[in-house]
């Protein structure tokens, strides 16, 4: 990990105002925290269907660039890649923002590597690095109640007793990104994950 290379923060989410609200779009919801973070405003990319935000967290930081694809979650790994390579983001500086059946609601966590578990997005972005050994910030939306499909549970928005705490828990996934860049996945686990 190159301390010269800049960070590729990818928030998952589907584009339009009908998905803005749900617990698929809980990356973007975090990208536009972290973008306001590193002094960025979100723009229309050039090269990709994507929006991007680029920045620093901190003078003399590490360049941070924020993406929230504009194509659907099991497309948006064609962005991620083209926005890697023209920035020259090394496999080991990209972190995937998203949303997570697997840890319950109230908690997020750091990991590196592993599989998808049936996240579309990030299979696309596995296929299209090539890898599955970068960084991801999962935020834990926990499982359908009852009979409930998990598909529609992921595309439905947040309850109102959830939006009571999203505000902090998106503050929360952005302090574990910010956490990553800065000191590694390790150290964001120690930090966060007893909490």
């Amino acid at each position: 990990m190159s301390d010269e290379a800049p960070w590729l923060v990818v928030g998952l989410g589907n584009p339009g105002k009908e998905y803005a609200g749900n617990r698929h779009n809980v990356g973007f919801m975090v990208a536009d925290l972290l973008a306001s973070r590193v002094g960025g405003k979100f723009g229309r990319a050039k090269r990709a269907q994507t929006e991007v935000a680029e920045g620093r967290l901190s003078f003399g930081g590490p360049k941070v660039i924020v993406l929230k694809p504009l194509t659907y979650m099991n497309l948006l790994g064609a962005p991620v890649v083209a926005l890697a390579q023209f920035f020259k983001v090394p496999v080991a500086n990209v972190i995937a923002v998203h949303d997570e059946l697997d840890v319950p609601y109230g908690q997020v966590r750091a990991k590196r590597g592993g599989g998808e578990g049936g996240h579309n997005g990030l299979r696309s972005m596995s296929k299209s690095l090539a890898s599955k050994e970068y960084a991801r910030v999962r935020f834990g939306i926990g499982r359908p109640p009852g009979r409930q499909d998990p598909a529609d549970y992921v595309l439905s928005d947040f309850s109102a007793a959830e939006r009571k705490e999203l505000d902090f828990l998106v503050d929360r996934a952005a302090d574990v990104t910010e956490a990553i860049i800065l000191e590694g996945v390790e150290w964001a686990q120690n930090k966060y994950h007893g909490v």
